[in-house]
Parts: C-alpha cells; sequence; structure tokens
C-alpha cells in the first residue's frame, strides 16, 4: 500500500450508528489501496488539532459525523501549510453539507464515494479568523432548525421552521445592525441573518436561495428585519414559503464579503455551533480552497 489516509471519525454522532459500521468503512478504504490512521475524537476540537498536527505523508484525510465534525476538519485543513483532498462520510442528524453536494446517506455508499468518486473544489467562508464550511447565522431561526424533529420536519417543510420561529416572536430581541457589502450599506433592526453556501439549513431544503453553487465564490445572503405589527408578521412568513412574494422585511442577494456591525455583542452560529459573541464581523468567501470528494456525475 503506498497510500497514506487519516480517518478522523465522531464515536458519538449520529446517535453513534457509526460503530457498527465502522470496520466495513476501513475495509473499503483498505481494499482501494489506502494504509489507514484511524483517530476517534474524544472532545470539541480535536479533529481541528488531530488535522493541523498530522503528520506528513498522508494523502487524503477523511472524516465521519455531523456537520460540526466536517466544520472542524476543514478549519484544521485550512489552518495547515499542506492542504489535502478531505473525503467526508455523514454521520450526524441533518448532514446539510454533505446534500448539497449529493454525498449518499448510506455510510458506506459515501465511503465508495470517497475512494471512487471525484474531488470537487467548493468555496469556504472566513469569519473574521474563524473558518466555516456553510452557513454563519444570528437571531430568531439559529437554533429552531437544529432543534425541530427530522420527522417534523419531513411533513411540514418550511411550515416546522416557521412556526417554531414565529411562536417565538412576541418575546424574541432583534439587533440594531449596520451591513455593509457590494459598496452599500443596510442598516435597521434585524431578528435574523444568514451568510450560507449550501442548498439546505438545518435539513430545509431550498431556503437558501435559487441557483446556488458552491464554487461560484458568492455567498446567499438574507436578513429580516424586525417587524412591527401582525400584518408585517404575514407578509414575512408567506415571502419566507413563497419566494415569488416580496417583501420590504426580507433582504436577499449574493456577495463575496460583508461586514456586520451591532453596538452589542451579537451570538452567532457557524455551521451549526455556537460561534460566539462579536460587535463586527467580517465575512468573506474563500474561493475554490477546499478540495473535497464528491460522486462521479459521469456513472
Amino acid at each position: 500500500m503506498d497510500k497514506q489516509m487519516l480517518f478522523v471519525y465522531n464515536p458519538k454522532a449520529g446517535k453513534a450508528q457509526i460503530r457498527s459500521n465502522l470496520l466495513d468503512i476501513i475495509d473499503t478504504f483498505v481494499k482501494a489501496g489506502y494504509e489507514v490512521t484511524a483517530y476517534p475524537t474524544q472532545a470539541p476540537g480535536d479533529a481541528v488539532k488531530a488535522v493541523q498536527e498530522r503528520r506528513a505523508g498522508y494523502d487524503m484525510v477523511v472524516c465521519s459525523g455531523g456537520d460540526g465534525t466536517l466544520d472542524e476538519v476543514v478549519t484544521g485543513m485550512m489552518k495547515s501549510e499542506e492542504r489535502l483532498p478531505i473525503g467526508y462520510v455523514p454521520a450526524g442528524s441533518t448532514n446539510d453539507f454533505a446534500n448539497s453536494l449529493k454525498i449518499p446517506k448510506s455510510m458506506l455508499q459515501a465511503a465508495d464515494v470517497v475512494v471512487n468518486g471525484r474531488t470537487f473544489a467548493c468555496d469556504v467562508g472566513k469569519f473574521n479568523y474563524n473558518i466555516f464550511i456553510y452557513v454563519a447565522a444570528f437571531g430568531i431561526f439559529t437554533d429552531v432548525s437544529y432543534g425541530t424533529p427530522q420527522d417534523t420536519k419531513n411533513v411540514l417543510g418550511h411550515a416546522a421552521y416557521l412556526i417554531e420561529g414565529v411562536r417565538r416572536l412576541p418575546s424574541v430581541r432583534s439587533y440594531p445592525l449596520k451591513i455593509t457589502c457590494n459598496g452599500e450599506v443596510i442598516e435597521g433592526e434585524f431578528l435574523y441573518g444568514m451568510v450560507t453556501n449550501s442548498h439546505s439549513v438545518g435539513g430545509f431544503r431550498g431556503i437558501t436561495g435559487q441557483n446556488v453553487a458552491l464554487d461560484d465564490g458568492l455567498f446567499e445572503v438574507t436578513l429580516i428585519r424586525k417587524p412591527t405589527n401582525p400584518l408585517d408578521i404575514n407578509n414575512i412568513i408567506r415571502a419566507l414559503v413563497d419566494k415569488r412574494v416580496k417583501s420590504e422585511h426580507i433582504y436577499t442577494f449574493t456577495t463575496e464579503k460583508l461586514k456586520v456591525e451591532s453596538e452589542e455583542p451579537v451570538a452567532w452560529t457557524l455551521d451549526g455551533e455556537f460561534g460566539g459573541d462579536h460587535q463586527s464581523v467580517v465575512i468573506e468567501s474563500w474561493h475554490r480552497a477546499l478540495e473535497i470528494r464528491v460522486p462521479d456525475e459521469t456513472e
């Protein structure tokens, strides 16, 4: 075997389903000619450290877990001097980015994609000094998407997301923000904002916009301004459900870079994990910075 693979996996991701698939996954890699070094993470940040401090000689780094595990592996890779292709075997409960890349939900099929698929160069997000793969968000909906059971999402779709969010509106807080991008300035009080490079967020497809490309150097941005009366709330809901409906409370646009400033700290999530409280953030696209294995579309 002349190929070396570092396999980083989260043994607790997705109800620990990797445990029943681990040997078959490694067997798939070995049969493809890889000598595999397996590293089970034990705590947050382990995957970043394992990738960043890996020994020389590896040809590929593969991870298995949820979007948070992938985020850590990509962070470790982007902070490394030598960047290698990344393989991803989804094992989490949401797996937004894997769905966007059409990586199979079956762990064994995803393992086969790692060794028999093709390499795709996709964008990576910079968030001040941090890194994210597919979403940076703040406000009312940031925990709704991850807290809503998948079965409920499957039945209700967007409605589950919106019903839970609207239920919170009477008590939700807004943030006075100044957003600078594309040579323009947007100011106001906002309930929610998301900067995405994905076809879905929190398991909901289509919520990020239409004609999304993961390698065009552009983010899709959605900002929701604070409503002032029940009529505004109804208009916001209609606009979110039906993209043909326009609302003066919702801003949607694409950009390669934006700056968000606030008078008080705002809590952000990055790829579904807490990203810290910030008064000023600069978010920019790192164009085609990451090589990741995806299904071969010619098959």
